[in-house]
């Protein structure tokens, strides 16, 4: 029989168990983080219609969705979590009460060049919060304050929040009369951080936009304005009066920076920004980018916004909603790469490791049952093998404590506990080694998942 070479496709992450487990650890927490705002999980399916998932159609969507036919059956993996939450809430809308506020953490596959940091096939972690008719814009300004939360939960201090509002951006193109060229004015604009404002300037006065010099100037000096949240929104009234649109986007932009602020997230973690734009077209309000202040040049690790319709290809009904979007498979790799992963906390997948000294297991199974009824996670190492084997068994697993089971201790009902990390080794009963190990756990439990750079160098 020949021997297939094993393999794992590009762009398709596999991680050790320890750095699964600091994954899941992270996972964890998101979860924790989005259920304490009241946000209900959602699991859709990973297949679905090929005409549901690309009602809208075209675009670059198409040309990286993983598609296939079984039988007579047209199907498609998901691409994100938004398409099938639009149809979830489309089909089940009579059973929902709205607001709906789902969260989501599952995998979605994208064929698209693979390339370091980015997958094509990568988690990620979406909260939305739907309306039926309309979304209050309180709302917009609870989803980045959820993401402080996390973020800040999961250890990491150094981002900041930008928000913008493509009302803001629309009104402002609408006073240059650019409305036709509104949409691939923000793409280009949008490209800012990756290219540099000579290059967008350039790009905007190019053929395919097309805008003269003057137009192309007051754009530039438009997404210049900067300053303290206060500052630049001052600023921005300055234009208050010239349109509509631009007038309601300013006022819900204010409210969002307000709210922000009472929701607690400082001042110093978001920040009003015109340059942020979001390349799709079905944001309609407020949008988001968060960035790592040690690294921009990752670029957002988490972003989203408000659109104004999310289920239109599937009902009639108006269901506006707000969300955003964790790519967390990308944010680990990152995260990892930079050495933020805080490798102090435990990954091991047991708390204790018994070691069986005598042929007879009996005693040393009713031990594993007694400690995992008070909730130690425990394995028992059955094989046959030399002292010393068992031991660099329990060392490669990272196990914190090894407990030894011989005739001796058998006979006086103890057991011998070894702490893996002092060496400190004591003979206790059961009741007392589910203390001993527990206490312990509990100091070496201690921290967050991401070791921030602030933390590393105080």
């Amino acid at each position: 029989m020949s021997i297939v070479q094993p393999r794992t496709l590009s762009g398709f992450m596999e991680l050790l168990p320890a750095r699964q487990i600091q994954f899941d650890r992270m996972a964890a927490i998101i979860r924790e983080s989005f259920s304490l705002y009241g946000f209900t999980p959602l699991d859709t399916p990973l297949i679905e219609a090929s005409e549901v998932l690309l009602a809208k159609g075209g675009g670059e969507t198409e040309k990286q969705i993983y598609r296939f036919t079984k039988g007579d059956s047209d199907l498609s993996l998901r691409f994100d979590l938004t398409v099938p939450l639009a149809k979830y809430v489309a089909l089940n809308y009579a059973n929902l009460a709205f607001p709906f506020r789902r969260f989501q953490i599952g995998k979605v596959y994208r064929g698209e060049r693979a390339q370091r940091g980015r997958f094509r096939e990568f988690y990620q972690a979406d909260i939305d919060i739907i309306g039926d008719g309309k979304l209050d814009i309180s709302n917009d300004a609870e989803i980045p304050a959820i993401i402080y939360r996390t973020f800040t939960s999961l250890g990491l201090k150094r981002f900041q929040i930008r928000v913008n509002n493509r009302k803001v951006l629309n009104g402002f193109y609408a006073m240059l009369d650019l409305t036709h060229r509104a949409g691939l004015i923000m793409r280009t604009v949008d490209k800012l951080e990756k290219i540099g404002a000579p290059q967008v300037k350039e790009l905007l006065m190019g053929e395919e936009i097309g805008l003269t010099a003057q137009q192309a100037a007051e754009i530039m000096n438009f997404i210049a304005i900067t300053g303290s949240n206060q500052e630049v929104l001052s600023a921005l009234e300055g234009y208050r009066g010239r349109h509509p649109l631009f007038d309601e986007g300013l006022d819900e932009l204010n409210a969002v920076a307000k709210n922000l602020a009472a929701f607690g997230v400082p001042e110093d973690h978001f920040a009003v920004d015109l340059t942020i734009a979001r390349g799709l077209d079905y944001y309609t309000g407020t949008v988001y980018e968060t960035t790592m202040l040690d690294h921009p040049e990752i670029g957002s690790i988490c972003s989203g916004g408000r659109y104004d319709n999310l289920a239109e290809y599937y009902t009639e009904k108006q269901l506006p909603g707000v969300g955003i979007s964790i790519g967390l498979t990308r944010l680990f790799f990152v995260l990892e790469d930079q050495g933020y992963l805080n490798s102090s906390l435990n990954t091991a997948p047991a708390d204790a490791l018994i070691l069986p000294m005598t042929e007879d297991m009996a005693p040393a199974i009713s031990l594993a049952t007694t400690l995992r009824s008070q909730g130690v996670r425990v394995q028992i190492y059955g094989e046959q093998k030399k002292f010393k084997q068992k031991m660099s068994y329990a060392d490669k697993l990272g196990v914190p404590y090894v407990i030894f089971l011989g005739e001796e201790e058998i006979a006086a009902g103890v057991c011998a506990v070894k702490n893996m990390r002092s060496g400190e080794q004591v003979k206790v009963s059961p009741a007392e080694a589910v203390t001993l190990i527990q206490s312990g756990l509990v100091e070496l439990n201690q921290g967050t998942p991401i070791l921030d750079k602030g933390d590393q160098l105080s």
